[in-house]
């Protein structure tokens, strides 16, 4: 909760205002039935019309006061919980921008999409509540017995009854459904995981015919987050017959012992009046302290799921005094192992020395899951080794500002992505002040001019959300293209030229030696084609360098390299050697 409350910041002031603001207002109300009791008493039974008018003025003062009070403070509500939620929002979408690929791959993305949806409206719902009704109520209830006391000690027991009842049914009830909601929420992020996999895999889905399945999956998810909500909701349903209960209760004794207080004229009308009017003031409060505690406990959950993306510390750091400068594009890595969950001895990376000089192409080739992805990722440390060093330009990565060091080794990753925008304004990714001729120049180099020239806006044509209007080979070259306009020192082309033609591959890579010559070029591809004429190759197998060397070197004396090669080169289509 401290955490989470960490995020109010500037709304504190309206926060504060909200409560003085409904603290006003409950005095007013509150004083409203001792007026009405002194109407009664000295003025309707007196036969008194000036103490009836001087009563009514200040019956009517006080309204107004209460009634301006209340519109505030709802004023002020508004603005604190809504600019809490906004803070919580942005707070936890700048903490997961810090995340490193392992703190993401802690949080599914649909977890983290529930979290700053449906999580957060839950959190702003209840810090409404509690500003401004869980102030009103209490004090309400406070004011209210005081009174009480004043007119009648003996019937106030009666509250205090009715009060010691009640605490005991919400606490029983509260502890029964804290549980249920937190399971409510953990099964938000596997229908919003259903919805989001579905919508984004919509082609795959119907070209295998698989709505009907995609279907029961969903509904599946459905039913279960059905089932517990009935669950909690029939557990919190009790709290309303207790309410209930305990109402009318209190309006059956305080009548009947009242009652028997008036005609032993130790109770006047007025008093009985006023004290049935705090009975229902008491009642409401307690319904309204209700309505907190079901808001409360289903906003728990939710509480407690914000403040684990708030509290998740990024594992990569700057180092205190960072190296703001890379010096060239080389590349060493000293005896590096490598495992995505550290300590589990099941490393994807095992031993890796290696050593390119700056300017170098190095082509890497192996079977799917060699490591060749986790490889590259080193470089420019979306991960940190887990043994060994891995040196850019002479320095460890480690030493190195961060964004200092991605900006120089540019990656073009396996997944690509563009974003809802022109196409040059994902080009600007790369280097947002490219002009247009820097932007068409690099889509030369990319072979991606032949076909924006043919779109009818070409480089202002709308890309949208996720490149869904481009093909696999266009959106692949676009991201080759962003990626030079940050003319890096470094550049990983991971896998990323797999959905265009031979013809255009051989194109690109005689583009990237003419435009960046003293760039260092990975290239991860599984064509042998693709890499055959890089200064040296990679093969990687099971997370080992199995040879390193010319292609002409492999082929004479590396066993897996020269059967990828004769599977490709003799009709037998790309090969995925099996470890």
């Amino acid at each position: 909760m401290k955490t989470v409350l960490a995020q109010l910041k500037q709304y504190k002031k309206d926060s504060f205002l909200t409560m003085g603001f409904t603290t006003l207002e409950v005095i007013m109300e509150v004083l409203l039935p001792f007026i009405t009791a002194r109407i009664i008493d000295d003025g309707l039974e007196q036969s008194d019309l000036s103490a009836i008018v001087k009563y009514g003025v200040l019956m009517l003062v006080m309204a107004l006061v209460s009634l301006i009070s209340g519109a505030m403070a709802g004023k002020f509500a508004a603005s604190a919980s809504s600019g809490f939620a906004c803070n919580l929002r942005e707070s936890m979408y700048i903490r997961v921008q810090d995340y490193s690929f392992s703190n993401i791959d802690r949080f599914s993305t649909a977890g983290l999409v529930t979290r700053m949806t449906t999580d957060v409206t839950n959190v702003q719902n209840a810090f409404q509540m509690i500003i401004r009704i869980a102030v009103r109520a209490p004090l309400m209830l406070v004011f209210s017995m005081f009174m009480c006391f004043m007119i009648n000690r003996n019937l106030s027991l009666v509250f205090l009854a009715a009060l010691c009842f009640l605490a005991v049914i919400l606490a029983l009830i509260m502890r029964r459904t804290i549980g249920v909601f937190r399971e409510v929420f953990d099964r938000y992020d596997d229908l919003n995981a259903s919805v989001q996999e579905n919508v984004t895999a919509i082609r795959v889905v119907k070209a295998y015919v698989r709505e009907d399945y995609e279907n029961k999956k969903f509904r599946k998810a459905a039913e279960h987050l059905y089932r517990l909500f009935v669950k909690a909701e029939s557990m919190l349903a009790l709290n309303n017959p207790a309410m209930m209960l305990v109402v009318y209760g209190c309006i059956t004794a305080v009548s009947w012992f009242g009652a028997h207080y008036i005609v032993a004229g130790s109770m006047s009308t007025g008093d009985i009046t006023s004290l049935f009017s705090y009975i229902m003031s008491v009642m409401m409060s307690l319904m309204m302290l209700s309505m907190i505690f079901v808001m409360v406990t289903m906003s728990a959950a939710s509480v407690r799921r914000i403040s684990e993306v708030l509290n998740e510390k990024p594992e990569l750091h700057n180092p205190d005094e960072p190296v703001m400068e890379v010096a060239d594009g080389r590349i060493d890595f000293d005896h590096v192992s490598f495992a995505y969950k550290h300590g589990t001895g099941d490393d994807t990376l095992e031993d890796i020395d290696l050593h390119i000089r700056p300017g170098e192409t190095i082509g890497i080739i192996g079977g799917t899951g060699c490591g060749k992805s986790s490889l590259v990722n080193l470089i420019s440390r979306l991960y940190d080794a887990s043994e060994g060093t891995v040196k850019v330009g002479g320095r460890d990565v480690r030493e190195y500002d961060m964004e200092v060091l991605r900006n120089e080794v540019s990656v073009v990753l396996q997944k690509n992505v563009l974003f809802s925008g022109t196409i040059i304004d994902n080009l600007r990714w790369g280097s947002e002040n490219a002009s247009e001729e820097e932007c068409e120049a690099a889509c030369r180099a990319a072979c991606a001019d032949e076909f924006i020239e043919r779109l009818p806006d070409k480089y202002h044509t709308w890309i949208e959300r996720g490149g869904t209007n481009v093909s696999g080979g266009q959106k692949q070259r676009l991201c080759i293209a962003r990626a030079l306009l940050k003319k890096p020192k470094v550049l990983i082309l991971d896998d990323s030229t797999s959905a265009v033609d031979t013809a255009t591959d051989a194109k690109i890579r005689e583009a990237l030696r003419a435009v960046i010559p003293g760039t260092t070029k990975i290239i991860i591809a599984q064509r042998v084609s693709s890499v055959e004429d890089a200064d040296r190759i990679l093969v990687l197998d099971d997370g080992k360098i199995n040879g390193f060397d010319t292609h002409e070197h492999l082929l004479e004396s590396n066993e897996i390299y020269r059967d990828i090669y004769e599977s490709q080169t003799q009709g037998g289509g790309d090969f995925d050697h099996a470890a």
